[in-house]
């Protein structure tokens, strides 16, 4: 199968959840994306691996996720990556393999509040169409305003997203694990079992 329009999503996925799958289905829906690509980072520049689950384990996570969508795939392009590993590396190498393709980039509103912070904004812009999905807890006013700065600074669109509320963190769900609280219904059962056989976030 060709495909015409791709959706990525990257995340720590830390573990992957729910509401990751939620955005990822809703955003193909939405923007008729043929695929959503799944990259679990690396070595992400901005979080504390203190608290990070290594990067095998947080890759097969979340092929056990998505494994029963056959419109999702996951990408180990950046868990294989030993260097700290950031998103405009990981576009251009898949604005290359996919060619043919037009390119979208799933993310929270969270992110495009942050992004003029994120390496090389300009030429992430310009790889692909970002998608900015609602969370819960976060102004939406903040977010439009954000949005029309960044579309009249880069002369790029950037498209939105609301999404059902799913209060669904995966800090939250560690922390249930550190407490011995049930993450039923939080994450897919097969990452459940997976969380407990590897014994992680203990």
């Amino acid at each position: 199968m060709k495909i015409k329009k791709l959706g990525i999503m990257g995340g720590t996925f830390n573990p992957i959840h729910i509401g990751h799958l939620m955005i990822a289905e809703q955003s193909r829906k939405k923007f008729n994306l043929d695929k959503v690509i799944f990259i679990p980072t690396g070595s992400p520049p901005h979080k504390d691996e203190k608290q990070l689950a290594n990067a095998l384990d947080r890759y097969i996570m979340t092929i056990l996720a998505t494994s029963d969508n056959n419109n999702f795939m996951v990408s180990d392009i950046e868990t294989n990556r030993y260097k700290t590993s950031y998103t405009v590396d990981t576009l251009e190498l898949l604005s290359q393999k996919y060619k043919d393709s037009e390119l979208f980039f799933i993310t929270g509103a969270d992110s495009i509040l942050d992004i003029e912070n994120w390496k090389n904004t300009n030429k992430l812009l310009n790889i692909c169409t970002f998608i900015a999905a609602t969370r819960p807890g976060y102004n939406v006013e903040n977010v439009m305003a954000q949005i029309r700065k960044l579309e009249e600074k880069y002369n790029k669109k950037i498209s939105y997203l609301t999404i059902a509320p799913v209060d669904i963190s995966s800090t939250q769900i560690r922390k249930r694990i550190f407490e011995g609280e049930t993450i039923k219904y939080m994450t897919p059962d097969p990452v459940i079992n997976y969380i407990y056989n590897k014994n992680l976030y203990k």
